[in-house]
Parts: C-alpha cells; structure tokens; sequence
C-alpha cells in the first residue's frame, strides 16, 4: 500500500546558528561584460553555475585538451594499469610532436609521473603523446578513450582527437563542459590535482650550460592570486586564449572558463573578474553535516517511540551573500513510521529553498535502529494507529 506523505516546515538551528554575523545581503549585480568568446562559473562543491556567458558553443579546446588527457590517466592509475613509477619509452611520434614541448629526447625512458608534471605545469604536447601512446598504444585509440569519458561525465558538446589540443576537424569542447571535466578531476583525483597549483618545473639540461631547464606554469594567476592553485591555459591562433581557472576561498571552491580571449592578459584579466565576482556575491554552507539530526520522528511499533532523522551527506547550497537567514528546511515523511528501522534506511525527504525556488535536496535516513517491539507493543500501537 502506498503511504500518505505529510510535509512540515522545520526550525533548522543548523541554517541559522553560522549566520547571524552576516551583512545585509547584497543585491545581485549582472556578471562583468567580457571580450571572450563564452565563459562559464561554477560552485565545484554544489554544482551551482553562478555566471555563463554562450557556455554550450563548441570552441577549439587548445591545449584544455590536455585536463581529458590527465583525467584518462589518472583512471588508468586508479585501476592499476600503470604506475607513476613506470618508465615510458618517448617515440619519435612524441619527439617531434609541434607546439609546446617538455623536451624529452627519442629513445629516452621517462617516468610517468614526471611525463604528467611535464604535461601539466609545461603544457608538454610530447608528453602528452608519449602518455596517451602507453596507455593505449596510440594517439588514436586513446582518443577513443577520451571520447568514452567525456559521454560518461555527460559532456554533450565535447569531441576530442587527439591528446594535445592541436586543431582537429572535429575536435571541439564547450565551456560546461570543460567545467565538468575540472569538477571531475578535483573531486576524483586530490591527489594528483596539486600538481595543477605548481609553478615550475624543471627537466633535462642545457646543452650548452649543463643547468636544468625549468619552465614555469603558463597559468599567470598562480602568482596573481593566492587562492588560485589550478588548472590549464590553453592557446591555438583559432582557440584564441583560452583557461580554466580554479580558487578557493573560506572552503567556497569555484571553477571559472574562459575561451577566446584575445591575448594572454585578456584570458587572466577575465579570469580574474569571474573569480572576483563570483567570491564577493555568492556563498557556500555546509547546513547539515552527514549524521547530523534533522528531525525526530513518531515512530510505531517498535522499542522506542521516538526516533532522530537526518541526512547521511553534507547538506551544502550556493546562495547570494547574506541570504543564509532566509532560508526554509521542511521535511517530507509517510504519514506513519513503523518499526523495524534499520540505521540508513531511506525515511523521507529534505528540502532547502530560497524565495520559494528549490536550493538543494537530500534524502532522510534514520540514524539509529529501531527494533520491533513487543507483542505487547506492537497491540497497542495498531489500536491507537486506528485512531489517528
């Protein structure tokens, strides 16, 4: 039989208690014009995209290209198909690959790990190659790779060709879904996502000197802010100049993608102005913690007759600034809650909204066990549920 459900507001002290230092909330100014070609801002914690500008317009990805490269070769270390420790043996495919380059020499051995700084911190077009060559064998087939992963993250407007971001007939990203894919790699990969806020990097030697050849990180915003620790700039002459930024600030993380600029210090300045904005109208708060109490619930039947409700993850949203004190919780439940309860058992509903539109969901669980009562018990219960 299927149970009525009831809907009730609850005074959540978890909405409130953290907010009333807040300012006035601030009105919403419109994000900042921009010379680009699309750009797009999103909440990496909650999701909730803040600013867009033509954000699904397929453009050439340049070497933001190389964010999928990374991604499939960090499933490859997850799965054990390879570890950071294996030698790679460059081809002269990889050798002679155009473009930018982290030098390593035909014939040589090179680690993994240190091919993935090469492509990471230098862009290296032939460490890219000499990666996507030991995974699959081939350039081609690992496209098909990249291909696969873009379908699964659903990014719609994404097809990739080869593991570089040299142009290709067909070899196009959107702005989403470069935010998907950078989304993707913070929350999947922590451990290798350092790499994207490291500066420099050194490999081989100078011929003529014997010193190391150290290049720095293309992305400029590393040393212009110090809540920027990634990602990717990119830049073909049909690209235009392209990057997808991250920064964190007070535990709020947003990535920012700009594509088309129309020199390098139009990318950074763009990039710059999404942040800014973004961090100084927007908010994040956690406003349950996994395991937090929610409600307490009526519960028949069973050993006890009351039992606490709440949420097995985080509860976070992505509101205006100064408009935490506005929000509403109410919960969804069946009309009636019998025993047996199992902790975790899926009881209901939880839903936050803003000036009536929905921030956030998450499903009720009971937190702790409920046993089935007594004979005794579940007698009495069934007559007094008769008159409810």
């Amino acid at each position: 039989m299927k149970l009525a459900l009831k809907t009730r507001l609850v005074v959540a002290v978890a909405l409130l208690s953290s907010c009333s230092s807040l300012l006035a909330a601030l009105p919403i100014p419109a994000p900042p014009t921009l010379n680009v070609s699309s750009y797009f801002v999103v909440d990496a914690n909650t999701g909730k995209v803040i600013a867009a500008m033509d954000p699904d317009k397929p453009v050439e990805p340049a070497s933001l290209t190389k964010l999928m490269t990374a991604f499939v070769v960090f499933q490859a270390l997850r799965a054990e198909q390879i570890q950071l420790a294996d030698l790679v043996t460059i081809s002269r495919k990889a050798r002679q690959t155009e473009g930018s380059r982290m030098f390593v020499e035909q014939g040589s051995q090179v680690s993994v790990e240190n091919l993935l700084q090469g492509m990471i911190v230098q862009s290296g077009n032939d460490a890219s190659v000499a990666l996507a060559e030991h995974i699959a064998g081939s350039e081609e087939v690992f496209a098909g790779l990249m291909n696969a992963y873009a379908q699964e993250l659903g990014m719609v407007s994404s097809h990739f060709e080869n593991a570089t971001g040299l142009p290709g007939t067909r070899h196009i990203a959107s702005a989403r879904d470069l935010a998907i894919l950078a989304r993707a790699i913070i929350d999947e990969f922590p451990e290798y996502y350092r790499w994207y806020g490291q500066k420099s990097f050194a490999w081989g030697r100078d011929p003529a000197t014997g010193d190391p050849i150290e290049q720095d990180n293309r992305n400029k915003l590393l040393w212009r802010d110090s809540s920027v620790d990634g990602m990717k700039t990119g830049y073909t002459q049909a690209a235009g100049y392209c990057l997808v930024s991250s920064a964190e600030r007070n535990d709020m993380r947003l990535i920012t993608v700009v594509t088309g600029a129309p020199n390098e210090n139009g990318r950074f300045s763009a990039s710059q102005s999404l942040l800014n904005y973004g961090f100084r109208f927007f908010e994040t708060r956690t406003l349950y913690a996994g395991g937090d109490t929610v409600e307490r619930a009526r519960v028949w039947k069973g050993t006890v007759d009351m039992t606490s409700l709440g949420v097995a993850d985080d509860v976070v949203v992505t509101i205006p600034r100064g408009r935490a004190n506005d929000l509403q919780a109410s919960v969804t439940l069946p009309s009636t809650l019998q025993a047996p309860l199992n902790v975790q058992s899926r009881v209901g509903r939880l839903s936050i909204v803003l000036d009536g539109e929905p921030v956030a969901e998450a499903t009720l669980v009971a937190l702790e066990d409920v046993p089935a009562g007594g004979l005794w018990k579940r007698m009495t219960d069934s007559i007094s549920l008769w008159f409810e």
